[in-house]
């Protein structure tokens, strides 16, 4: 089975986040796939709504197939992260070849909408290379608005300070090792947790953004002291209301004064 798989990024959720390349990549895709919550992500059934929504606005109708699949369930990692995330790559790599079969037989044009962008802390391309050695792949990815483009511009803030570095990790990074050696600004990503609650917020600013780009988009930003309880409150209570959510943030030492802010 010879099967060209785009990966296309999909921002967060909102239509003008894929690139005109992006959808020139959607409208060639004879099947389009389209991961349902697993029982570990109850929160995140609007994910797949957004990507159906995107599909029905910018694919004409009957253009391609729809195929929602069950996303499987990762197991507990407490002891073996990265183990436990390879069985399943696994795992979802093999739903991935039993719905292409089922659907695309003879093989053809696959596409995936990617939350955020294919390419940031995003595993789409490594559960991908694990179908070649079962079809004849080739993929192609379509970078889209990544979450870190987003979150500057709903602050209109720069990424860096004037000659600064920037560094991305996750949120158990953080709240596992601390405050990065020679870093000014953190980009912090993945972080379920709010691991800014575990650093010493002296001298700390943070920029922190929900939903981004999306109509009922969240963001507040100030001293990490005062911002800190601020965002919690927010992030339970948006959970709350929509019944799932995506954020990041970016925290930086001794940033220019201002007040905290939200909107």
């Amino acid at each position: 089975m010879k099967i060209h798989l785009s990966l296309i990024g999909m921002g967060a959720g909102h239509p003008d986040h894929i690139t005109r390349q992006g959808v020139a990549a959607l409208q060639r895709a004879q099947l389009v796939l389209v991961p349902r919550k697993g029982a570990d992500k109850a929160d995140k059934a609007d994910l797949a709504d957004l990507r159906l929504a995107l599909c029905r606005e910018l694919l004409p109708e009957g253009a391609a197939t729809i195929a929602p699949f069950d996303m499987p369930v990762r197991e507990g990692a407490d002891t073996d992260y990265l183990g436990a995330v390879d069985r399943w790559h696994d795992a979802i790599a093999q739903v991935w070849l039993d719905t292409i079969a089922r659907h695309l037989p003879a093989g053809g044009e696959v596409a995936l909408l990617v939350w955020g962008d294919p390419s940031l802390y995003d595993s789409t391309l490594r559960i991908a290379r694990r179908l070649a050695p079962r079809v004849d792949l080739t993929t192609t990815v379509v970078p889209g608005i990544t979450a870190l483009q987003a979150l500057t511009a709903a602050h209109a803030i720069p990424l860096n300070d004037i000659n600064a570095p920037v560094l991305i990790t996750t949120g158990r990074q953080l709240r596992e090792r601390g405050w990065p050696d020679s870093a000014d600004t953190v980009a912090v990503m993945l972080d379920g947790q709010c691991a800014f609650q575990t650093l010493d917020p002296a001298g700390l600013h943070i920029w922190w953004g929900a939903y981004l780009g999306l109509p009922h988009q969240l963001c507040i930003s100030g001293p990490l002291a005062e911002a800190g309880p601020a965002i919690l409150r927010e992030r339970a209570q948006a959970r709350a209301r929509h019944g799932w959510l995506m954020d990041t943030y970016l925290l930086r030492r001794a940033p220019d004064k201002e007040t905290s802010h939200a909107h």
